[in-house]
């Protein structure tokens, strides 16, 4: 009985996802220009390649960011729930904070954290 919930749930899904993105491309009013197709930035006309690359190291820094970010995400929750966890899970914290610490001191060897 439960594999076959599962399948139902799963066509569903895709057809209440196929037939919304149809209905939408349906009913959606379409307009086409020369104003809508160009790059828009800040509302000023750009001057120059609108297609440069950045740097690498803003990526690495917002992924350090996503990292630390989810690493709060998973704190808050075992911290409301301390006591009633007990003593290993404050133990499985530390090795937790310990890999995160390794990750951070492994982005600061390689400079990941400069903005040159």
């Amino acid at each position: 009985m439960g594999s076959e919930a599962i399948i139902v749930f799963f066509l569903a899904g895709v057809v209440l996802v196929t037939g919304a993105n149809f209905l939408s491309n349906l009913i959606s009013p379409k307009s086409d220009s020369d104003a809508k197709r160009a790059p828009y930035e800040s509302g000023m006309t750009t001057i120059g390649p609108t297609w440069v690359q950045f740097k690498v190291g803003y990526y690495l820094f917002a992924i350090l960011f996503l990292v630390f970010d989810v690493e709060i995400a998973f704190l808050v929750p075992w911290a409301v729930a301390y006591k009633g966890i007990g003593a290993i899970a404050f133990v499985e914290v530390l090795i937790f904070l310990f890999i995160l610490g390794l990750g951070l001191l492994y982005a600061w060897k390689k400079g990941a954290l400069k903005w040159k």
